[in-house]
């Protein structure tokens, strides 16, 4: 396999998996063809073009060769700088090694996450919140997280891999819908009738195994193992955290609990105001439980997976 098979590979897959379903991701890439196309012809140059075809700003290839085959690959949940010196130290040991892969992105994918949240709107439209009301609230925090990215001195990881020639990707999206699509499903399917019996569910999931095992696995964050779970939705992707003024919203659309990968204390407040359960899966479990089961999708089985950085790979399938 090429670089960049996997890669669009990994687009395919997360598309299938996108909780917006594949029609509405379609919309969005015509868009935007639009959008280029009526650019001056000056202004294309800093179009990013591979938004053409991927939907997701914040997974790419961020340096390297499309066209060079891979046979082993360093997979980390975060690749920085430290990350990319061990890959060296790996290849300087005669250890072959051929990409490094992150989930969380770096370079251009991390300065350009938040774009990727509008498609939190969608989502909620799909759970019963008004998209006039998803898309307004969302405007606002996008345009927060924009701000709060602009410092970020986000090209040293990526100007790392370039000095030592070491091809670089992150896949973020794609991983978080793998692991939102997974998780809902299995509730739809489980039909856990308390908040005690989400967490069992989550439990048996050998990630979230592994997570409660180290201290940072499902916790109940508002409410009790008694209370009925009543309607779930998994809160899993689309950048980061959305709006904090959003609760009331998914209260009044008749869901009642959230299992999200974390939440911050200010949301967790406003959660809490309206009355929503929620559950913390883990943040670094759900990763690891995204990126196995897309690897388990793209990856051929003669591709060895080295685990740094908080990833544990754990198959599903006999990729």
């Amino acid at each position: 396999m090429k670089i960049g098979e996997l890669i669009e590979k990994a687009i395919k897959i997360a598309i299938e998996n996108d909780p917006r379903g594949a029609e509405q991701v379609e919309r969005e890439l015509q868009a935007r063809k639009k959008d280029y196309e009526s650019l001056k012809p000056d202004e294309r140059e800093y179009f990013d073009r591979d938004l053409l075809h991927n939907p997701y700003a914040d997974s790419r290839l961020l340096w390297g060769d499309t066209e060079r085959s891979i046979r082993t690959i360093l997979v980390g949940i975060d690749i920085e700088v430290g990350e990319i010196l061990l890959a060296e130290t790996l290849r300087q040991r005669g250890k072959p090694l051929d990409l490094v892969l992150s989930h969380h992105p770096e370079g251009r994918a991390y300065a350009n996450l938040y774009q990727v949240m509008r498609m939190q709107a969608d989502i909620l439209q799909r759970f019963g919140v008004p998209i006039n009301v998803a898309e307004d609230l969302m405007d606002a925090r996008i345009k927060e997280v924009e701000r709060k990215l602009m410092p970020y001195n986000h090209t040293r990881a990526v100007d790392t891999a370039r000095l030592l020639d070491i091809p670089f990707a992150c896949l973020h999206t794609p991983a978080d819908n793998m692991v939102a699509t997974y998780l809902q499903r299995l509730f739809e399917q489980k039909r856990p009738y308390t908040i005690g019996e989400i967490i069992e569910l989550l439990r048996e999931i050998p990630e979230y195994k592994e997570g409660a095992r180290n201290g940072a696995g499902p916790k109940i964050l508002t409410g009790s193992p008694q209370r009925k779970a009543g309607r779930i939705f998994v809160d899993m992707t689309g950048g980061t955290e959305g709006s904090k003024d959003i609760f009331q919203n998914i209260t009044n659309s008749g869901i009642n609990t959230i299992v999200a990968m974390h939440l911050s204390e200010e949301h967790r407040k406003e959660a809490e105001k309206h009355h929503l359960n929620v559950v913390i899966a883990g943040h670094i479990a759900s990763d690891n439980l995204g990126m196995n089961l897309l690897l388990d999708e793209i990856l051929d089985g003669d591709i060895e997976v080295l685990e740094c950085s908080g990833f544990k790979r754990i198959k599903r399938k006999n990729t």
